[in-house]
């Protein structure tokens, strides 16, 4: 059995010195950095910036907002969440948010560091989510927001993705199509395939970049990669998944900007050695595409976004529950 990372759980700080026992803790009982020098007296509760040029890039670190200046109408904070799926054992882990602010109803300027609100939003969800089938095995990402249980991405817009090919499995852009049509029968959801990037995975992933993607959120990026280039994906770590969170004042979070890592030295061990390497590396994509819709790891073992995959190929019940659930999330155009 693979076990948790123990240099995220530490409740040391860098410096060597344990932590008072009230520090706050993330969802998956990770522990922040924020979090950690909130515990130990070293920071402020953070503030977004008030303006276009005073706005951090997305992933610096949250800065005080200057206190001469007005009030922002509009703003946008984007969390990390990372689900990983390994050969053995599958779990999930949450990372910091940043925050970025724009002011409302601002036309969008070169520089911006959000996409202006409202791109491709349609005025009705463009699929259909298919019929629950009843089963409440499948377990939803924790949200950050009071009152909010289901962060889903927004029905009324494509989903985009782009593939990263470099380290590739023969055969693997078919594994990928496949994998990516399941998810969206399953959930409703409309996948849109922008064709091959550069960009190469990072935990700090920018939300929106321009000049690679145009002037809307990053789309889903799924990149074959290798322990070396993606640490996380050392030992038996197959994949790791997830998206971010996106909110616009008054309005529900969604999510926006997913990201899987792919072992592909791992993955092409399994197709080399197993009956049904194929149907095995297909699931494991459609594992993580579930983390980057919204699912959590279940306790049950029928089902395949269950921690330990014992030769599932394809979703099961619950599985399909909780993607029709997430394809069913709010439209937000003021995003």
């Amino acid at each position: 059995m693979h076990g948790y990372r123990t240099d995220r759980d530490s409740l040391s700080d860098k410096s060597g010195g344990f932590l008072p026992p009230n520090v706050r803790r993330s969802p998956s009982g990770r522990i922040p950095q924020w979090a950690i020098d909130e515990a130990l007296g070293k920071a402020e509760p953070p503030a977004p910036w008030r303006s276009v040029e005073t706005t951090p890039p997305v992933r610096t670190k949250l800065r005080r907002r200057p206190t001469t200046q007005r009030r922002p109408k509009r703003s946008v904070q984007f969390r990390t969440v990372l689900g990983i799926a390994v050969v053995v054992c599958l779990y999930f882990t949450p990372t910091l948010f940043d925050r970025v602010v724009l002011p409302v109803a601002a036309p969008y300027l070169p520089g911006a560091k959000i996409p202006p609100p409202g791109v491709e939003a349609a005025p009705s969800p463009l699929g259909t989510p298919p019929a629950s089938t009843g089963s409440t095995a499948f377990v939803l990402q924790g949200s950050p927001k009071a009152g909010q249980t289901l962060v889903a991405y927004d029905p009324c817009r494509p989903v985009h993705y782009v593939v990263r090919p470099d380290n590739a499995l023969p055969g693997g852009d078919a594994l990928i199509s496949e994998a990516v049509a399941a998810v969206s029968r399953a959930s409703g959801l409309q996948f849109v395939y922008d064709g091959t990037t550069t960009e190469a995975p990072a935990d700090q992933r920018q939300a929106f970049q321009p000049d690679r993607y145009g002037k809307r959120w990053a789309p889903v990026l799924i990149a074959w990669s290798t322990p070396a280039e993606t640490p996380d994906l050392a030992g038996n770590v197959a994949g790791l998944g997830g998206s971010g969170y996106a909110e616009t004042p008054g309005q529900p979070l969604v999510l926006a900007a997913g990201q899987i890592s792919l072992d592909a030295p791992d993955l092409a061990g399994i197709m080399a050695i197993r009956p049904d390497g194929a149907a095995e590396v297909r699931a494991i994509i459609m594992h993580e595409l579930g983390h980057v819709l919204g699912l959590a790891h279940v306790n049950d073992p029928t089902q395949l976004m269950y921690a330990e995959n014992k030769g599932l190929q394809d979703f099961a019940a619950g599985d399909r529950a909780g993607l029709a659930l997430l394809g069913s999330g709010p439209c937000v155009p003021q995003l």
